[in-house]
């Protein structure tokens, strides 16, 4: 069957490819725009869903995701997308807690306290599940907080700081009442003052959960007599004046008893004249009156009763504040001031003493330098003593020396003598050795050459001539290539003439035998 086409033209179709491309990349513009959310450094971006499931009448907050409302997770810094139908957002900054605070929290959403309680509860996995003041606390930085879930305070809020010499005394103002309520320190995590103290350093607690108080351990100055007279009367009936010093600190082992005890008036923050009013002054005045009035005025001028009255002082302000918590470093009395109508007699009296005994002790000087005198005479003469012993030692010694050393050398200079001795009959008995092994050198090589020639000899028969002959031709063989001679009794024909029948029959002729010649010669003479 045909095939019916329709034709376009290619401009249109350009076109309308544009406008969708257009169309796509603006819709795409709109929909990034739209959907983009922008969280700068320092920001959160808190997110509200719109469509889900509807909140209860008591929620402040979206549970999760599913539901509508604030949700409690934030946005931190960065970008992201979200559909703009489904979600809206709204951007806070971060709270931020300087470095000299920190933030409470105050939980907006959950449940309602039960009368007395303002801590919000929370659950195993530290979810807060309730309104009220949260536990944990926030420190000096950065924290992305949900603006709808809590309130931060941090302008009135700063950490406690312990210093150094001081204990930090730690009063839990919310949690379980103590099962004793007759004790002054509770147990952990009960209600009140807690036995364990903080040592010296930062921290930083809830100052709406837990209060710390400073207590100073530190060893501390004060006088007696410094706000109203100290005195008391003595056995005579004379008022006696004094002023002394006492040297105190709180045991920091007990810091937090003593705090509970002497913290009525000064909540804690300066305790120590508390302890001066309510402990070191009663005692002192106690056993300054029970004490003094049992001795005369006169005593004490005198300095023994007053070193014994100052040790007796100081024992009893010990045993009077170690029981309460508060260890007495130093009690001194510095000043005791008698009556003038019974210290100027007294005085005179004294300084008559001092007198007395000032001469005495003149007196007994003069007998010391009488006796150093003479000890320094007989010192002296001990001196001379050894000195002359000494230089006897000396002679003595130095005679011994020289002996010692003449000794010394007459017997090196015989241990050189038996050295050389010695030496010089080794030097002859390498003489006598080696002038025997050269004359064994030389009868052994003579051995041995004889022996070369006897075995030379005894090739030849035990012929020593031929062997002598035998020798003189191998060395006149190796000299003569060719001989001239005019006759036949030239000298150097001699030589040869062993080769001939009658010079080889002598020759091999035993010793002492004549050879027919010689014998022929004899006979015709």
């Amino acid at each position: 069957m045909p095939v019916v086409g329709t034709s376009r033209n290619p401009s249109t179709t350009v076109l309308v490819a544009s406008a969708a491309a257009v169309a796509l990349v603006v819709a795409g513009v709109i929909v990034y725009r739209l959907c983009r959310i922008d969280v700068d450094t320092g920001q959160i971006a808190v997110l509200i869903h719109k469509v889900g499931k509807d909140l209860q009448n008591d929620d402040e907050v979206a549970p999760d995701a599913s539901y509508k409302g604030v949700q409690r997770e934030v946005l931190t810094e960065g970008r992201y997308f979200r559909n703009p139908y489904a979600w809206s957002w709204e951007i806070y900054d971060q709270v931020v807690i300087p470095k000299d605070r920190l933030g409470v929290l105050i939980s907006l959403t959950g449940e309602d306290l039960p009368h007395g309680e303002f801590v919000a509860r929370q659950d195993e996995k530290g979810r807060i599940l309730t309104k009220g003041i949260v536990r944990k606390v926030l420190q000096p930085g950065r924290h992305p907080i949900n603006p709808y879930l809590f309130r931060v305070e941090y302008q009135q809020h700063r950490p406690v700081v312990v210093p150094a010499g001081y204990k930090g005394i730690v009063t839990n103002l919310a949690g379980p009442l103590p099962k004793d309520p007759s004790q002054l320190l509770v147990e952990k995590g009960e209600r009140g003052v807690q036995k364990e103290v903080l040592e010296p350093g930062r921290y930083y607690v809830n100052p709406y959960i837990t209060k710390v108080s400073l207590v100073d351990c530190r060893s501390q100055r004060f006088n007696l007599a410094e706000n109203k007279e100290m005195g008391f009367p003595s056995k005579d009936g004379f008022w006696v004046r004094l002023d002394g010093r006492i040297e105190f600190r709180i045991n920091p082992e007990r810091a937090a008893e003593v705090y509970v005890i002497y913290n009525e008036e000064y909540n804690g923050d300066a305790i120590d004249e508390e302890i001066i009013r309510k402990i070191i002054m009663p005692n002192a005045r106690s056993f300054c009156r029970l004490e003094g009035s049992n001795k005369y005025g006169r005593e004490f001028i005198e300095g023994e009763t007053r070193t014994v009255f100052q040790q007796n002082f100081e024992q009893a302000m010990r045993e009077a504040c170690e029981p309460v918590g508060i260890e007495i470093i130093q009690a001194l009395i510095t000043r005791i001031q008698p009556p003038e109508q019974i210290a100027k007699p007294v005085r005179d009296r004294e300084l008559a003493k001092q007198e007395e005994a000032k001469y005495q002790q003149q007196i007994l000087q003069q007998e010391q330098e009488r006796l150093l005198a003479t000890k320094k005479a007989e010192v002296k003469q001990k001196q001379a003593l050894v000195s002359v012993d000494r230089q006897v030692v000396q002679i003595v010694i130095e005679a011994e020396r020289e002996q010692e050393v003449a000794v010394t050398e007459a017997n090196q200079r015989l241990e050189v003598a038996k050295l050389r001795l010695k030496a010089a009959q080794d030097e002859a008995d390498a003489i006598l050795a080696r002038g025997k092994a050269e004359a064994d050198v030389i009868r052994f090589e003579n051995e041995a050459e004889a022996a070369g020639w006897r075995r030379a000899v005894e090739a030849f028969s035990g012929n020593g001539h031929l062997y002598a002959q035998y020798v003189l031709y191998n060395k006149l063989a190796s000299s003569y290539r060719r001989i001239m001679a005019n006759t036949a009794d030239s000298p150097i024909m001699k030589v040869f003439e062993a080769f001939t029948a009658e010079g080889t029959a002598r020759a091999t002729s035993p010793p002492g035998a004549t050879s027919p010649a010689s014998a022929a010669a004899s006979n015709s003479q």
